[in-house]
């Protein structure tokens, strides 16, 4: 599989990893709809579904198969050869079908998941990755809990699965146990000691029991890793998944530091898909949620109010419009200072000079104090009390 050295893929699982929260499941037309909303974001591969768990899986990857053109849609499987074929027979109107087979690569996942030996677990990765080889031609290797397994036993089996027609090969953080310069060094050691590395994509699949995913993603990209998988909001098993917005932002914000890495996302759109994706799952975002929750470009301090007031770039490394938003909300709290009473004064047209304002500033403090934060209607009352 040729690939652009210069291009991060990204690859969402929000479909299959992240609708894997209790109450979270959607029906197979809400995932077709979330589906095309992904494909118009830009993302390169969605992750449809485990097609041996349950028919509605299986029929999910057949509808959503035939609802989008341009992105790869990939199939979940065990390495086992049953999982492979129903795996085939569910991506058969793909028109850029991808197989994501793979065992576990830990010592612990080998004797206490598989209770098996290594040599075991590479003869059937390797018969895995052939067998779906028989069916697409792109195929993605996971090295299931990388995160903790043994660095020469993990290249030694990432470079048997590439030599057995493997394109992409996915090194998951599996319990969000690394931290970022140990993930960083996993992902190094495996360009550097894997000799046919060069003929496969390296994949970041990070979870955030840490709360390190997103931190532990861009390392990997930092080291070499080329695709990144991650869900909207960040949703996923227990903590979640790495987030996508902020996976996007990071490469948009830093752009030297990636010396000329980018991705195919619209971030315009982040604001729109993260509210549709948490409607329809019942999955709140929380306030602070970096990128995408309500707060996050919400000023209530007097300081940081002051500043943006003035240059918004001192308190701003993101644009609201560049995620969808339509503007940054001062917010009037007790906290608030009178560069931003003026700000909302004059935006609802009352115009003020110096005198009124300090006299109207005193009056706002006390409603302030009692209602933690105020509203245009209350300054409304507030100018006419």
């Amino acid at each position: 599989m040729l690939h652009d050295p210069n291009h991060l893929y990204i690859f969402d699982t929000t479909l299959r990893d992240g609708e894997q929260v209790p109450g979270c499941q959607l029906t197979t037309s809400e995932k077709i709809e979330i589906a095309k909303d992904l494909e118009s974001l830009g993302v390169d591969i969605i992750e449809a579904g485990f097609p041996v768990s349950s028919p509605g899986d299986f029929q999910s990857v057949v509808e959503l198969s035939k609802a989008v053109d341009d992105v790869i849609i990939c199939a979940l499987t065990r390495a086992n050869k049953n999982d492979i074929d129903v795996a085939a027979e569910a991506l058969k109107y793909a028109k850029r079908p991808r197989i994501h087979t793979g065992i576990g690569a830990s010592d612990m996942h080998i004797k206490y998941k598989f209770n098996s030996t290594r040599e075991d677990i590479l003869a059937r990765a390797v018969e895995a990755v052939k067998h779906a080889k028989s069916y697409v031609e792109d195929v993605e290797f996971y090295a299931e809990d990388a995160g903790r397994a043994d660095l020469a036993f993990l290249a030694q089996m990432v470079e048997s699965v590439i030599a057995a027609g493997a394109t992409v090969v996915n090194i998951p953080d599996t319990n969000g146990y690394c931290l970022p310069d140990q993930y960083g060094a996993k992902i190094k050691y495996l360009t550097e000691h894997v000799k046919n590395i060069d003929q496969a994509i390296i994949s970041a699949h990070c979870h955030n029991d840490l709360g390190l995913a997103t931190a532990n993603s861009i390392a990997a990209v930092q080291n070499g890793a080329r695709q990144v998988e991650c869900t909207i909001n960040g949703i996923g098993e227990r903590a979640g998944n790495t987030s996508l917005e902020e996976v996007a932002m990071i490469l948009q914000v830093h752009k030297q530091a990636f010396g000329g890495l980018s991705s195919n996302i619209d971030s315009k759109m982040f604001t729109y898909i993260s509210r549709k994706v948490s409607e329809m799952m019942r999955m709140p975002v929380q306030p602070n949620k970096a990128i995408v929750g309500k707060n996050a470009f919400a000023h209530s301090s007097g300081i940081h109010q002051d500043g943006f007031l003035k240059h918004r770039e001192n308190y701003e490394i993101i644009r609201p419009e560049d995620v969808g938003l339509d503007e940054a909300g001062i917010i009037l709290t007790a906290r608030s200072g009178r560069h931003a009473l003026k700000h909302h004064l004059e935006r609802l047209g009352y115009e003020l000079d110096k005198d009124q304002l300090a006299v109207t500033y005193e009056r706002f403090l006390v409603v302030a104090d009692a209602k933690k934060d105020l509203c245009d209607e209350d300054l409304k009352a507030l100018m006419q009390s």
